[in-house]
């Protein structure tokens, strides 16, 4: 029974890797008080960037790079159009997100039928050695414990740390973070850019290491799953890792019973992932008043300083 578990949680993890790298940015984002739907086309971006970047080079890091700056610029045209030109964030990202969708398949028309060689799992020593936990939690792919450090990163600065607790007084009430000399635009700028960047590594990660090809769409609906996990875990990044890899479960549950030939469309096995973001959706808005408590304030409203 172990022994059949084990795979299942390697896969799960892997699978909610992406999803849990434009989760966490977008949530430090969304903390700032801006609200950026374009992380779908952040993700296309940078999967595409570091795709064609990794199959240039030769290397897989010099992809994730490209992947991180990639959404990173993607997330600077977004903050500047709602940001410095004022216009409307949900119009914006929505925008970037088909941007970011066709520009993405245009450009890796050239890539198609490419294929880069597959990253090898990095055992971390002596802690891959544990029975059941070892294979389990420490024997994955680089960019797996980076999701992790990135998680702790950003817990620290948001509770622990003076610049997460301006970006968040920036988040709950621009005008009084204004009015105490905070630099609102610029913090809400560096948040977006974080949150384009991190978006554009979990590309990455689908391209060069998850599967090392690409594939038109191939985010198949996870910016969106990421942009309603920030809601699911009620923007808190340990809550929001543990949805990443809920539906990093699922997901590998439908592909494993499909491969067991479970007598279920493979259709309706498919939409599972995303059935269940509007279940927990459902679910969460039960309770409105907790949502409301748990919301950053100033969440996709624009600032503009009094001249």
């Amino acid at each position: 029974m172990i022994d059949a578990l084990v795979p299942v949680v390697i896969a799960t993890i892997g699978a909610g890797t992406a999803i849990a790298f434009a989760a966490l940015g977008e949530l430090v984002t969304e903390r700032s008080g801006v609200l950026n739907l374009g992380v779908e086309g952040e993700m296309l971006v940078g999967a595409i960037a570091a795709f064609a970047a990794a199959s240039g080079t030769g290397s897989l890091w010099t992809g994730v790079a490209a992947g991180m700056l990639a959404g990173a610029a993607m997330a600077l045209l977004f903050a500047f159009l709602t940001l410095t030109l004022m216009a409307n964030q949900v119009a914006c990202g929505l925008a970037l997100s088909i941007f970011g969708v066709g520009l993405s398949a245009y450009v890796g028309q050239a890539y198609l039928n490419i294929v880069l060689p597959t990253q090898p799992v990095l055992p971390l020593p002596g802690l891959s050695a544990l029975p059941v936990l070892g294979p389990m939690l420490f024997s994955h792919q680089p960019l797996v414990y980076a999701s992790w450090m990135l998680l702790g990163a950003v817990w620290w600065f948001l509770y622990r740390s003076r610049a997460g607790l301006k970006l968040r007084s920036v988040g709950e009430s621009p005008q009084s973070a204004h009015a105490l000399g905070l630099p609102v635009t610029r913090i809400r700028y560096l948040a977006t850019m974080f949150g384009g960047a991190t978006a554009g590594v979990g590309g990455a990660f689908l391209a060069v290491m998850y599967t090392p090809m690409w594939v038109e769409g191939m985010t198949a609906g996870r910016g969106w799953i990421a942009l309603a996990l920030v809601v699911f875990g009620t923007w808190r990044p340990a809550r929001v890792m543990l949805g990443a890899y809920l539906f990093g479960g699922i997901t590998v549950a439908q592909l494993f019973a499909q491969s067991r030939g479970i007598a279920v469309p493979s259709q309706l096995l498919a939409m599972l992932p995303y059935l269940a973001t509007v279940v927990v959706l459902v679910i969460i808005s039960s309770n409105p008043l907790r949502i409301r408590l748990s919301t950053p304030a100033s969440l996709g409203q624009s600032f503009r300083a009094a001249s």
